[in-house]
């Protein structure tokens, strides 16, 4: 018995629908990775290795300029 020629001859288990997959791209032509994309200025970016010490830092400083806020309040501020 003959292969269909559209049959492939591959070990892929049946219950994937290649039709249904999602192509992801990777490199230039990738447009959307998932969640929020922020871009770093070059000299910005030299300081941090990666994504996780960018966050940390901006958490350090939005402690900061919080406990800042709290220890300093606006005289100009109205309640």
């Amino acid at each position: 018995m003959e292969k269909d020629k559209n049959e492939m001859e591959d070990e892929l288990r049946s219950e994937y629908d290649l039709k249904k997959l999602r192509i992801r791209k990777v490199g230039a032509e990738r447009t959307h990775f998932g969640g929020q994309l922020i871009r770093l200025a070059p000299d910005v970016a030299e300081l941090f290795p990666d994504s996780e010490s960018v966050n940390e830092a901006l958490r350090f400083l939005i402690r900061v300029t919080r406990e800042n806020k709290l220890s300093h309040p606006d005289p100009s501020a109205t309640d």
